[in-house]
């Protein structure tokens, strides 16, 4: 088992900075790739990014690609999410999640387990 809680989230203007973090607790973190999705009102959870066990690989969806970067520290069992140059369009609540695999997986059907989920808001 894995718990899963985000932090970070808030408020922020556009073409601002957010940074997101989400620390695991339990099983052991090094084990897991983990991924952020997101998930607007109205809109399906989607994908935005994962990052290997080690760290070094990680995936990005083209709409987030260039703007931001995943990184993770297992020493710290923390994952972070960097947002650069955010966009109206970025505003969700966002999810960190863990999946017991090796694959970069963009399917939420293949994450195991799930945080709760942090709000950003991203204001014109």
């Amino acid at each position: 088992q894995v718990q899963l809680v985000e932090s970070g989230g808030g408020l922020v203007q556009a073409g601002g900075s957010l940074r997101l973090s989400c620390t695991a607790s339990g099983s052991a973190f090094s084990l897991y790739v983990m991924g952020w999705f997101r998930q607007a009102p109205g809109k399906e959870r989607e994908y935005v990014t994962s990052i290997s066990r080690s760290g070094a690989s990680t995936d990005y969806a083209d709409s987030v690609k260039g703007r931001f970067t995943i990184s993770r520290d297992n020493a710290k069992n923390t994952v972070y999410l960097q947002m650069n140059s955010l966009k109206p369009e970025d505003t969700a609540v966002y999810y960190c999640a863990a999946a017991d695999t090796t694959v970069l997986w963009r399917r939420r059907s293949q994450y195991d387990y799930w945080g709760q989920g942090t709000q950003v808001t991203v204001s014109s």
